[in-house]
């Protein structure tokens, strides 16, 4: 397992990106899983779903630089928390790597996406009439792509309960570039609030990731 990417936010936040190279049994051995946690991995299918469930504790375990064992449990609605840690987290996966986002100022948010062309075929499924209209042609995908991880992004953060992507988040006009922000404003419970999200591309991924109060 390598180190891929790892990028201090701030003094209180920090993300990480690793590149997974180990079996299952390699990984099984850098954790202490209890019984509730292998049961769990007993239920994942074998293959990537396994990998990327184990690599996101192990990558967990290198930021948090302990070699005690970490409870990860998930909330009702699937979100992971640490009972035993000051950091809000959050996790994220796709094929070959695995992320992980800590904050020590509150809730946060990340998540990375392999870019493919079938995202087009989706467009309209999370952005809206006025969002599709400042996507630029040359850069649809890449920006597509942005818009998705944002939304998905602000999606964990806020707990990953009854949001709609297209109805309740709103990302306003924006021009694409390999790596900025956007102002997304999530509409929930009668209520408006405005996040920025930053996203950047890496390698043939996308990232995006966002902290509370940003």
């Amino acid at each position: 397992m390598a180190l891929a990417y790892l990028k201090e936010l701030d003094e209180n936040s920090r993300i990480a990106l690793w590149k997974i190279e180990e079996s299952e049994e390699e990984l099984v051995s850098f954790l202490q899983l209890d019984d509730r946690e292998r049961a769990k991995l007993r239920s994942l299918a074998k293959g990537k779903r396994s990998l990327h469930w184990l690599a996101t504790r192990v990558l967990l375990r290198y930021l948090l630089q302990t070699p005690d064992y970490i409870n990860c449990p998930s909330d009702a609605n699937g979100k992971p928390y640490l009972p035993d840690f000051p950091y809000e987290i959050s996790l994220t996966h796709s094929y070959d790597y695995a992320g992980v986002m800590l904050s020590l100022k509150g809730r946060c948010g990340i998540d990375l996406e392999i870019v493919k062309e079938k995202v087009v075929r989706i467009k309209n499924k999370f952005l809206k009439p006025d969002e599709l209209g400042f996507i630029k042609p040359a850069d649809e995908i890449d920006q597509l792509y942005a818009c998705w991880c944002a939304k998905e992004a602000v999606y964990k953060l806020q707990g990953n309960k009854g949001v709609s992507f297209l109805e309740d988040m709103r990302i306003l006009p924006f021009n694409y570039h390999p790596q900025g922000t956007m102002r997304l404003w999530l509409q929930k419970d009668g209520e408006q609030t405005p996040f920025r999200v930053f996203y950047e591309r890496f390698n043939e991924y996308m990232l995006g990731y966002v902290t509370e109060g940003e």
